[in-house]
């Protein structure tokens, strides 16, 4: 081979690939990471050393603007005329049957039912005077901290299809989720935690369940870590009993020895290595994860900014608590759940839609609320991104069965950002008068994930060519940054 033939392949080698030949020297930079674990050579902090942003600096080549995000899902599909986007033209045609185009709208074989006006009185609040439901008397106080679009779209209108396109951008299980790209390409802040922590709702998990926070074709340390606020932090965290903390490292360092060597023997493989970093995460958090779960470090002033100790808040009160403790411990992408599947606890309001809202916004109302005052007054809201959203929005119909309900609408629907230079006190794009279709810069749910990770510093195109299997955009070549969000 010549030297030129060479010089080619090997600029053309990845790291990852470059690994992959060496065989046995894997283990050399195993033990290399291990020691710089424990502080034993002289480097800097880790950080995120162990994420692939530092194996192509194109993962990261836009200016970040957020160093973390918090992912607040409304699971269910909260109405968006009864939350953030009014409707008063509704008053006027109330009780008619819907005339427009759309004949078949939310859920198949479902009637379309009757043009009905939101219950609810929507004041305009702040300097910006942005309209809010009366049902968010917490929130509404905040309302020039956010930047609400009035414009989402999405594919489809079952809930297990939109939820994985909300996460994942596309509607089909295997991908990898957001999280797991903000973690595949920032990690961890700190190697005592992960990168990416998922709380469901205690009552239940979204539709289509672990696929929403799966790492798809990356390795599995990059998928959500699922922990809770009530019992154990993570189901089986604790030792069994007369197993040491000592006797536990040493079993530890061994499976990683083992699965670094076979590693070294058969090539580079992802699974398995990301594997070997999943015993050594959950082992650190069996360390860290009593204190993280104690309360009593959190003044009583702190516990009920947040609603805790209340029945109706105090669930997610402590899931959105938790979530600042977690940033103040490097974690990068909190996803906090508010609703169940199939239990009647979501925001599925199908049946009295008016109760439904009520009852989900006195539950994380409140604690939202709480969560943003506490980010503002710990320093982290300058560099914490919020968002706000379910997987669609709901008609501005009602099927006038039992008590009105409203239905599965995916035309048009509200989400909303706030911290980390969001430009607040805006309103992005329009549904029409109906509150049906997205008529005004419609923004589809795909369009915002990309801007999630550009808010990150990522770019959704070269995350396609180099960890999205060559595609030319992770989520597609039609893609439109939501650029207004932006001061």
């Amino acid at each position: 081979m010549g030297r030129p033939e060479a010089c080619r392949i090997l600029r053309e080698l990845s790291r990852r690939n470059l690994l992959s030949l060496v065989g046995p020297g894997l283990g050399t930079v195993a033990l290399i990471d291990l020691l710089s674990r424990e502080g034993l050579l002289h480097s800097q902090a880790r950080g995120d050393q162990t994420n692939l942003a530092n194996e192509s600096s194109d993962v990261l080549p836009l200016k970040a603007r957020a160093k973390r995000v918090i992912w607040l899902f409304m699971s269910g599909g909260p109405s968006q005329m009864d939350t953030f986007d009014p409707k008063p033209t509704l008053e006027r045609f109330a009780g008619q049957l819907y005339g427009g185009e759309e004949k078949r709208i939310g859920t198949p074989g479902r009637p379309v039912g009757r043009l009905t006006p939101s219950p609810f009185r929507f004041d305009r609040k702040g300097e910006s005077g942005l309209p809010v439901s009366e049902i968010f008397p917490f929130l509404a106080p905040a309302m020039d901290d956010l930047c609400v679009i009035r414009s989402m779209t999405t594919d489809s209108a079952a809930h297990g299809s939109a939820c994985l396109q909300a996460n994942l951008g596309t509607g089909r299980i295997g991908s990898p989720s957001l999280g797991s790209w903000a973690s595949y390409g920032l990690g961890s802040e700190r190697d005592r935690f992960p990168a990416f922590v998922v709380m469901h709702d205690p009552r239940g998990g979204p539709n289509s369940g672990s696929a929403n926070w799966s790492a798809g074709s990356l390795a599995s340390n990059h998928q959500g870590t699922v922990i809770r606020c009530e019992g154990d932090l993570l189901l089986d965290l604790a030792s069994p009993p007369g197993v040491s903390l000592s006797g536990q490292r040493r079993l530890v360092d061994l499976v990683a020895r083992l699965n670094q060597k076979h590693a070294a023997e058969r090539g580079f493989d992802a699974a398995l290595l990301g594997r070997v970093k999943a015993y050594e995460a959950a082992f650190r958090l069996q360390q860290e994860g009593v204190q993280l779960a104690d309360w009593s470090s959190e003044s009583k002033e702190t516990l009920d900014l947040y609603g805790i100790g209340k029945k109706p808040t105090d669930p997610f009160g402590k899931r959105c608590l938790m979530a600042r403790r977690l940033l103040e411990r490097g974690v990068r992408f909190i996803q906090i759940y508010s609703g169940a599947a199939g239990t009647g606890d979501s925001w599925d309001g199908h049946f009295d839609c008016a109760e439904n809202h009520r009852q989900r916004a006195l539950e994380t109302d409140q604690p939202i609320a709480g969560l943003m005052a506490d980010l503002k007054r710990t320093g982290l809201w300058d560099e914490t991104l919020l968002v706000w959203m379910g997987e669609f929005g709901r008609t501005p119909t009602a099927d006038g069965v039992g008590k009105l309900g409203r239905d599965h609408n995916p035309h048009g629907f509200v989400a909303w950002l706030a911290g980390a230079g969001i430009k607040g006190g805006q309103t992005i794009g329009a549904t029409d008068e109906l509150g049906l279709k997205a008529v005004e810069s419609p923004r589809h749910v795909t369009d915002l994930l990309a801007t999630i990770l550009m808010h990150l510093g990522m770019s959704p195109t070269e995350l396609g060519r180099i960890g999205g299997g060559g595609k030319p955009s992770l989520f597609g070549s039609d893609i439109q940054p939501i650029s207004e969000i932006w001061s």
